[in-house]
């Protein structure tokens, strides 16, 4: 399956008065690792694939995650984000973040496939996920 891993720094925004992460700033790296592994898989960016096939988006349906380790301001850390499952509609991914190479956070997330619901245009609904993106998510990417 599928993986990405990119590096980032630990901001002076991430963090509490203590200058250790905040935990929520967590997921929010989480999701953004997430959308950089697709764009790498599919060759575009967020705003081209949901366009190019034509989707609201890959809300989380579930996400948990184990803090190991504290990461502070000015920490240089580095997300490996892997898909491990895929289904009809939704997918499974795991985030290990490290910090000089120990494991600080491992979270998981099950995402969504979905489109405006055509019955009621203010909701959305499951899709079944493109066999051409299921294809590049599963076999190395664009």
């Amino acid at each position: 399956m599928f993986s990405h891993i990119r590096t980032t720094r630990v901001e002076w925004g991430d963090c509490d008065p203590a200058g250790i992460i905040f935990y929520a700033r967590y997921f929010d790296f989480f999701d953004v690792s997430t959308t950089m592994l697709l764009e790498r898989a599919l060759g575009m960016k967020k705003i081209e694939y949901l366009r190019a096939y034509d989707f609201m988006g890959h809300p989380l349906a579930e996400t948990r995650a184990k803090f190991r380790l504290p990461t502070r301001f000015g920490d240089e850390v580095s997300i490996e984000t892997k898909l491990v499952e895929i289904g009809r509609s939704s997918f499974r991914l795991e985030h290990k973040l490290t910090n000089q190479g120990a494991l600080a956070v491992e979270g998981t997330e099950t995402r969504v496939w979905v489109v405006r619901d055509p019955a009621d245009p203010k909701r959305i609904k499951s899709q079944a996920i493109p066999a051409e993106v299921v294809a590049r998510l599963t076999h190395g990417g664009a």
